[in-house]
């Protein structure tokens, strides 16, 4: 074709590190289940909750695939007899997003296969989730054969993917590659080069490993331009044991910039500066510190960029760290009206491909579209950047989502594109709603919502905050509480002033915490008195129930009044309750006046003890605070978006940075 040449989109991966936990990412043995249509569920709530929990049953045969079948990193032997299919999250080809983001229309398969009487079949599915076979195949000789495939992408306009099977005849067969390639134009022939930028602070090891695996992918070593890492803690990364080595690989690639606990917002802006003021990348990706790395996958989102009909941001996926084959969300969006970032419509939470596989799994071909990407694995080209500035200066959380509706607004989309993907630390893990994050949370939340809501006064936003507050201050979590309350005074003295408490805010909310009992955790058990109640539960209920709608709203009425009744002398000395994180909901704290709550992580606990005179301040102001934003919030919305650009550029970064940008922090 003239004017034309061929790029490689996917090929055929298996584990670098033969971790069988991961095996069903990339090869499945199981046959397809599909699930029922929603249309066949019908309305009916209770049959509509059925469906989703028989969903989420396994419907794994047991079969498994051994170790040594993995012949190399894209190479896989079968055994006689058994059928593989490659319809998995990293082997599948996602049809659907090529077809709509990019200028790619068909796609070329070509498999190499080794034995006699194999039989390779090519599907395809529709966005409902129905796959239809495409072609069949079969070797003949004992020799390599290999099989074309020209295949369309004209009929994946709501969703669908591309995926083969193959079944070997009474011999083993190998499948030695799977290539997915397409005829591009001339002018996007060259590959681009990224910038990879990891943020870290006191993961030394975590980052130090991450280094090695991006360092040991020969195939990634091309599309390098520089490995970029902000140190932030005091635990270096270069006494690590694993350092030496992923360095010594990574040579002149490698660039460690030392400075301050800038927080994520602050190293990848970082990040992003030096990206744009160096001008020699096409792209800067975004990568947490602690996460295990499929490096394939920044080499597919960087594919995907390049051939992409106009610039766009490409994110990769979040895998539990804990639980390999558990896809945290398959793509994220910002519900309008609570401003409140969520799984897009459709999109089922910490999905099990290890219980039920792709072409089982009815929502996940139906194309997701999402407003941003989580900063975990996140390519943003160059261009983006200059255009529409760095990072907000937000320490951590919403600096990612911002950012993602930001690049919306100035015309650029964001793509969480399957097949790249990180194994890191699920949010659900972390204490992140009640410890010093919480202040981060809810001030960013409102920083981002005044920039980007479409409603006047926020939609839900400050009736949420209130709502959540008085939660907070019934179930004696009043530390959280005073920092939501810093939280929105901060907001209210205006955009400028980030940047000025960027540096300081954390040590500042952290030294102001200590001085409350509800955060002082202790991981010893015996570090607390014992258990003693007044009097015994009624009819000896252990208050463990899930309460129902109108339990729950009739709580909400009386709780807040509970807290200003004298408290049972007992409860000075003694907690009445030991609660466990799983079971720490407001409406069953706030039915105590002290107890024992174990915390998410599951590392420690807290002492919670109720304060009337303490509940009548914070009520009293979050009350005041709370009617302020109502009144003055299309105010603050025209201060905070007309300070944007300003806030955000790389002069107002470069006088942050200005402390660690002599030659002794660059390293």
């Amino acid at each position: 074709m003239s004017g034309t040449v061929t790029r490689l989109l996917q090929r055929q991966i298996l584990p670098i590190d033969g971790d069988t936990d991961v095996f069903r990412l990339y090869v499945d043995p199981d046959p397809a289940v599909l699930d029922r249509d929603k249309y066949e569920v019908g309305s009916n709530r209770t049959a509509q909750e059925l469906n989703a929990s028989q969903m989420r049953e396994s419907i794994t045969s047991g079969a498994q695939i051994h170790p040594d079948q993995i012949l190399g990193r894209t190479a896989l032997r079968i055994p006689a007899e058994q059928r593989l299919s490659f319809g998995s999250y990293f082997n599948a080809f996602p049809a659907s997003y090529w077809r709509r983001w990019t200028v790619v229309t068909d796609v070329t398969l070509t498999l190499v296969v080794e034995g006699r009487g194999a039989t390779v079949i090519v599907y395809r599915s529709m966005a409902n989730g129905r796959s239809q076979r495409v072609e069949t195949v079969t070797t003949e000789g004992e020799e390599s054969s290999s099989f074309t495939f020209d295949l369309p992408l004209k009929p994946f306009v709501d969703g669908g993917w591309y995926w083969y099977d193959v079944v070997a005849g009474d011999e083993d067969v190998v499948v030695r590659s799977a290539e997915w390639t397409a005829e591009v134009s001339a002018d996007r022939a060259e590959h681009g080069t990224v910038d990879v930028c990891i943020t870290t602070m006191n993961r030394p090891d975590f980052v130090a490993k991450l280094l090695g695996q991006i360092a040991d992918t020969e195939e990634l070593r091309p599309y390098l331009d520089q490995v970029m890492v902000m140190e932030q803690g005091t635990k270096k990364m270069k006494d690590s044991e694993f350092f030496p080595a992923a360095a010594e690989s990574l040579g002149d690639t490698l660039r460690v910039i030392e400075q301050g606990n800038l927080g994520g917002s602050g190293g990848y802006a970082r990040g992003q500066l030096e990206s744009v003021r160096k001008g020699t990348a096409t792209y800067a990706v975004m990568m947490d510190d602690d996460v295990i790395c499929e490096p394939e996958g920044i080499i597919r989102a960087v594919t995907f960029g390049d051939l992409a009909r106009r610039p766009t941001i490409v994110g990769g996926h979040m895998f539990s760290i804990y639980a390999r084959t558990r896809l945290h969300s398959f793509g994220e969006v910002i519900q309008p009206w609570r401003f409140w970032w969520q799984s897009a419509p459709g999109v089922f939470n910490d999905w099990d491909f290890g219980a039920r596989n792709l072409r089982s799994t009815r929502w996940l071909h139906k194309r997701i579209d999402v407003d941003f990407n989580g900063w975990f694995m996140c390519l943003i080209p160059r261009r983006v950047i200059e255009e529409i500035g760095l990072s907000l200066p937000l320490f951590i959380k919403w600096d990612d989502s911002e950012y993602g509706l930001r690049a919306r607004e100035a015309g650029y989309p964001t793509v969480s594109f399957p097949g790249a993907a990180v194994w890191h630390i699920p949010w659900s893990d972390k204490n992140d709603a009640l410890d010093w994050q919480a202040y981060f949370h809810l001030r960013n939340r409102f920083v981002a919502a005044l920039l980007h809501s479409a409603y006047e006064r926020g939609g839900r936003m400050v009736r949420e905050s209130l709502n959540h507050q008085i939660a907070h201050l019934v179930s004696m979590q009043y530390s959280t509480a005073e920092l939501r309350l810093q939280a929105l005074e901060d907001v209210l003295a205006g955009p400028h002033a980030l940047h000025e408490k960027l540096p300081t805010k954390l040590a500042e909310v952290n030294a102001f915490r200590k001085q409350f009992t509800d955060a002082q955790l202790e991981a010893d058990p015996e570090a607390f008195p014992s258990v003693r109640r007044h009097k015994p539960p009624r009819k000896g209920r252990d208050g463990t129930e899930v309460p129902t709608r109108l339990q729950t709203l009739i709580a909400a009425g009386i709780m807040p009044l509970r807290q200003l009744k004298p408290v049972r002398p007992t409860s000075r000395k003694h907690p009445e309750a030991e609660i466990p994180a799983m079971d720490a909901k407001w409406y069953r704290i706030a039915r105590f006046d002290s107890a024992i709550v174990s915390m998410p992580d599951g590392t420690s606990a807290a002492y919670y003890q109720r304060d009337p005179e303490r509940f009548r301040d914070l009520m009293k102001r979050t009350v005041e605070i709370h009617a302020r934003f109502k009144k003055e919030w299309p105010r603050l919305a025209a201060e905070y978006r007309a300070a944007l650009p300003e806030i955000t550029s790389p002069e107002a970064w470069e006088k942050t940075f200005a402390p660690w940008t002599d030659e002794a922090t660059d390293g």
